[in-house]
């Protein structure tokens, strides 16, 4: 079973849910997707008052609500899967506290959805899809009190974390088209700057994807597919 966690903003609910279905289309293995949703997060209390999004923090509880064993996936809800993500689960790494897509680059907008600041800062990107080694004893740190007061850039940067013990994903599972570009290879797309759902973001580069997926995300046979 490949344990996932995807953000969840209620604000962008679609997202979730176009995200998930993407998940569940492509997968050759059985996976449990679980929504990381602040209300039900028990024992967890947001304080931070920084974030553009519900799951900007908690998605560093993950080995917690793991109790602190075994691997899970952590996914923003803004992405979609273009392939299997059995195959991203045999990218684990058990010499590895985290295995992360390490981005370095300039975003080319000072402002994503809804208005939110977009500021450049060193791994950025670096926590939006996470492959946790929730077992691994660096991660114990990861209490819900660590976590909810922690800055940012504590948390983002991985400072608990040796730099040789966060390990590489291949940059096609963490592909930002709104930042780089149309990839047809890419296996995981990413719309960090604002879901194709906002209007403002319907026509970025690959959006026509995102949906196409939403579409085969609200399917029944009475309907059809246009």
């Amino acid at each position: 079973m490949i344990s996932v966690f995807v953000g969840y903003d209620p604000r962008e609910a679609v997202a979730y849910h176009v995200c998930s279905n993407s998940i569940i289309r492509t997968a050759s293995e059985q996976v449990s997707i679980n929504p990381l949703a602040l209300r039900a997060l028990g024992g967890y209390e947001e304080k931070h008052t920084d974030g553009s999004n519900q799951f900007i923090y908690s998605r560093f509880l993950v080995p917690h609500l793991m109790n602190y064993k075994g691997w899970a996936i952590f996914l923003d809800g803004d992405m979609l899967l273009r392939d299997d993500i059995a195959k991203l689960w045999e990218l684990r790494d058990d010499s590895k506290a985290v295995v992360v897509v390490k981005h370095d680059y300039q975003t080319r907008k000072a402002e994503k959805y809804l208005g939110a600041k977009n500021e450049n800062y060193p791994r950025k990107n670096w926590s939006s899809v996470v492959l946790w080694n929730c077992g691994h004893p660096l991660n114990r740190t990861l209490t819900p009190e660590f976590v909810g007061s922690a800055t940012g850039a504590q948390l983002h940067r991985f400072t608990w974390i040796p730099d040789d013990l966060i390990g590489e994903l291949p940059k096609v599972w963490n592909w930002l088209p709104d930042e780089f570009g149309r990839n047809d290879d890419a296996k995981l797309l990413h719309w960090t700057l604002g879901t194709p759902c906002f209007h403002d973001f319907a026509q970025e580069p690959m959006a026509e994807e995102w949906h196409r997926e939403r579409i085969l995300a609200e399917y029944c046979l009475q309907r059809g597919i246009d």
